[in-house]
């Protein structure tokens, strides 16, 4: 039987599309033919056969955006000051995706946007979300994305659904990632990661309107790491940590054969910025709804080029030390994931789950799950994961 909060959730249709190719008729027409599966295009005027040629070029998933959009979505993002107008310039373009996450999200939720100087100098986004004016507040949650992501986008939904719940939720982006200060995917040091998220969080708990309240971690992915190096640093600091997905250990069939990262590392420290290592598409792995899937390359200052080499040795390095620390885990902790994750393994939760000393501690696997299980899966599946967060936090908060 749903509860009372999964029964105000409720499912969404898809609409599929499909690629096309081209050909040159050198003979007669001079002109590029485009060929989709009805019909050749060739008696199509110039100039409109070349606008549709270009649409062939674009980069994937990106097909339908108009002209003007396309154009602002292939912006270099390098640095946060093109990151941001991005963002600003799709800000009412997101607001009309058709995703489960942002139908679902109760109204009246109260946001607030605005930038911290951290104590490198960095600009970092930060943001929250809170119920509704006069609802009370259970507890206070800080997220941490994972790697390539940021705390706008999809998280919005996740946010607004966990603040109709009751809860004050805030989150920053990472330095190097979404709207923060930083080159773009750069992760010159993780610690510097964890010794951010620290600072920030230090603010946010110190507010006298949040003072006696429970305080929640909330790690995605990498931020999943993120979450358990700042719980080994502070591990009376926390009242509970969430971790989807959570990347604390690498498996063994996933690592470059030694030899590739031994050259790795010494070249990480010559040329650390230098994109190296191969990127897939990720939506492919993690968004098993394939509507939400073409939905993520949407998602324009995710960072999804090829992984910086300092980056990939300092996500080696954390997960390495997190792994041989397992055992220092004594925080309450809610461990989900996707059964059918190829991303991060799922094995490596039940191992995190075994070696914990948590003596509050419950993993939930998913069966058929993907990676992105709170955002890309079928609509009851994202319910049910839903349900378990929120039901976890009400039985750790004050009523």
């Amino acid at each position: 039987m749903e509860n009372s909060f999964a029964t105000k959730l409720r499912p969404s249709s898809s609409s599929p599309f499909f690629g096309r190719s081209f050909i040159k008729d050198p003979i007669k027409t001079r002109v590029p033919m485009i060929k989709t599966r009805y019909r050749s295009t060739a008696h199509i005027p110039l100039r409109a056969n070349l606008k549709m040629f270009a649409k062939q070029k674009r980069k994937p998933g990106l097909e339908d955006l108009s002209d003007d959009l396309y154009e602002i979505a292939c912006t270099k993002l390098d640095h946060a000051p093109a990151r941001r107008q991005v963002r600003s310039a799709f800000i009412e373009f997101h607001q009309k995706l058709d995703h489960f996450l942002f139908k679902m999200a109760p109204p009246g939720i109260r946001t607030k946007e605005w930038y911290e100087l951290n104590s490198e100098g960095q600009e970092i986004f930060c943001k929250s979300w809170l119920p509704k004016e006069g609802d009370p507040v259970k507890g206070v949650v800080c997220f941490c994305h994972g790697y390539g992501d940021t705390c706008t986008f999809f998280f919005e939904g996740i946010a607004k659904t966990i603040a109709g719940a009751g809860y004050a939720v805030f989150a920053v982006d990472h330095p190097g990632f979404g709207l923060s200060d930083g080159l773009h995917g750069y992760i010159p040091s993780f610690d510097d990661l964890v010794d951010n998220v620290i600072e920030q969080y230090a603010k946010i708990k110190g507010r006298p309107e949040l003072q006696g309240l429970p305080r929640f971690l909330f790690g995605q992915s990498m931020g999943g790491a993120v979450a358990l190096k700042t719980h080994l640093k502070e591990p009376d600091q926390w009242d509970g940590m969430i971790l989807v997905a959570p990347m604390c250990k690498i498996a063994d069939e996933l690592l470059p054969p030694e030899q590739v990262l031994k050259v790795a590392n010494v070249l990480s420290n010559v040329i650390p910025q230098m994109k190296f290592f191969p990127s897939e598409d990720l939506a492919v792995l993690a968004f098993r709804n394939l509507k939400y899937r073409k939905m993520a390359h949407y998602n324009f200052i995710c960072y999804s080029d090829r992984l910086r080499l300092k980056t990939a040795m300092e996500l080696l390095k954390a997960t390495k030390e997190i792994e041989s620390r397992l055992d220092k885990v004594s925080s309450p902790l809610l461990v989900i994931h996707g059964a059918a994750d190829k991303v991060t393994d799922p094995n490596v939760s039940r191992f995190l789950y075994e070696k914990a000393s948590s003596k509050d501690r419950t993993l939930k696997l998913y069966e058929g799950g993907y990676h992105s299980i709170l955002e890309g899966e079928p609509d009851d599946m994202i319910i049910t994961v839903f349900s378990d967060i929120i039901q976890w936090l009400d039985s750790r908060s004050v009523a």
